[in-house]
């Protein structure tokens, strides 16, 4: 009998700084459930799924900073999309900022997490390449991640959903091929991700044209060298001034997309994975054990 899973992916239309996190979560309610209308298993959504981008500005005031975080998940807002899933029976891959104590101090990543059909959390991934810079950069697109946010410190976890071995990743981690190699060889058969990537560049507006394919290709490319199903989901149009670009994909082991978004708005993609198509990617050029020359790529994981 063929092993499958159904995955949709929900990309969500802007979520302007004026929303308010009720109003939020409602989208997010109602994507989950025409995702389980149409017969879904898993669903995921954007990173910062709660909140704009907010990283496209300076902000100094860290109460008006930590009002973007979430200090515990679910929370007394976010806790209609968990008992959501419960009732529909559908987990789901939730990017947001996590405000954590840790270490005896307070920390923020920008995380995602993943629920089970029963509500239940499953697992955490915490971004890993975090992109841009702590302060503003004369001629470049305000991407101010680092100033926001600590690098990720828990790996590349892959947990079982359904006797599926599903992992995470956020944004930036598609353009970096470690990320799907090291989701690979932790076990993962599908990788679900989220992101929220501007339409323009100010220090490469000669690359414009190329935003799109260069957004599906380390996807796509990452999906066939490592035998994954990726399901990406976009935040997409006009948010806070800023275009992002959408593009929400669903993802073949065979590098081809499956699935892909037609809007820049709330929309929902779906695809039934074959999961024994991984196999068959396998078989055909990715031997991992037999091809694989690990003791000649240590300079990969060398300092710089």
């Amino acid at each position: 009998m063929a092993r499958c899973l159904t995955i949709a992916v929900c990309q969500t239309g802007p979520i302007q700084r004026s929303a308010t996190r009720a109003e939020t979560v409602g989208r997010l309610v109602h994507l989950l459930e025409k995702a389980a209308a149409c017969g879904a298993e898993i669903a995921v959504f954007p990173e910062m799924a709660l909140t704009t981008f907010f990283p496209r500005w300076r902000i100094d005031d860290q109460a008006e900073i930590d009002a973007f975080f979430e200090a515990s998940m679910p929370g007394p807002e976010t806790r209609r999309l968990y008992d959501a899933a419960a009732r529909l029976k559908v987990g789901f891959a939730l990017g947001y900022c996590e405000l954590a104590q840790e270490e005896g101090r307070t920390r923020h990543f920008n995380t995602m997490d993943l629920v089970g059909p029963d509500g239940a959390f499953i697992g955490r991934y915490r971004k890993m390449h975090v992109p841009g810079s702590a302060e503003p950069e004369a001629g470049t697109t305000r991407h101010l991640e680092r100033r926001y946010f600590e690098p990720g410190n828990l790996g590349f976890p892959v947990f079982d959903y359904r006797g599926v071995r599903v992992g995470l990743a956020i944004c930036n981690d598609r353009r970096w091929p470690e990320t799907y190699r090291m989701l690979c060889l932790n076990g993962a058969e599908v990788a679900l991700l989220g992101y929220n990537t501007p339409l323009l560049l100010d220090e490469a507006p000669a690359l414009a044209h190329l935003r799109m394919f260069h957004n599906h290709l380390p996807m796509q490319a990452g999906a066939y060298q490592n035998t994954l199903w990726i399901g990406a989901a976009a935040k997409a149009g006009l948010e806070d001034g800023q275009a992002l670009i959408g593009g929400s994909c669903i993802i073949a082991p065979t590098g081809e997309i499956a699935a892909l978004a037609m809007s820049l708005d709330d929309e929902v993609i779906m695809h039934r994975a074959d999961l024994d198509l991984i196999d068959t990617c396998r078989k055909v050029n990715f031997n991992f054990a037999l091809y694989r020359r690990p003791d000649q790529y240590r300079r990969i994981s060398e300092p710089v």
